[in-house]
């Protein structure tokens, strides 16, 4: 037990573009180890339905994430952060959040790639939350995702199982 209590937290950050299986993959990872469950989507759709905001809201949401997953980490909870997490700047908030909170952090970028399959599930999903609009398979493949600049993991959907990504992340964040 109190081995337990000393086990710093982890912040898994994860990350990739619409319809590769990222917020699976993290709400499944969360389920399992007991973490706190954050997903940027979640947090724009409830600041647009109690602001004068109307999308695209820009940082508003990743902000609003980082925060609450650093009262998570300060409280001594493991955070799993779903976003798309398009560009260093977000990438960068999120590790900022994670250190200054004294957490391990996992970054994690979900692909698919086998394009067939991606643009089947983007065509095919289904809506979770109230009001949200999901992406084309257009707009999936004409939106700003910049390459990574440093070591992450990434797991490639379109051959690896839900199951196998949680189990490979649990092994890295040791969690």
């Amino acid at each position: 037990m109190e081995a337990e209590r000393d086990r710093r937290p982890v912040l898994v950050v994860v990350g990739g573009l619409p319809a590769t299986g990222k917020t699976t993959i993290a709400a499944a990872l969360a389920r399992q180890v007991g973490a706190a469950f954050l997903r940027v989507d979640s947090i724009e759709q409830a600041i647009l339905r109690a602001t004068s905001l109307v999308q695209p809201v820009g940082p508003v949401g990743y902000v609003v994430g980082c925060a609450l997953a650093g009262d998570q980490l300060r409280n001594g909870l493991s955070v799993v952060a779903d976003s798309v997490n398009p560009v260093a700047v977000t990438r960068e908030a999120w590790r900022e959040t994670g250190m200054s909170q004294g957490a391990s952090v996992v970054e994690v970028e979900v692909i698919c790639s086998d394009p067939v399959e991606h643009r089947r599930r983007a065509e095919s999903r289904t809506v979770d939350i109230t009001d949200l609009s999901l992406p084309t398979w257009q707009e999936i493949v004409d939106r700003d995702y910049h390459a990574w600049d440093r070591a992450h993991l990434v797991l490639d959907t379109s051959v690896t199982s839900v199951q196998d990504c949680v189990a490979t992340i649990r092994r890295i964040a040791s969690i």
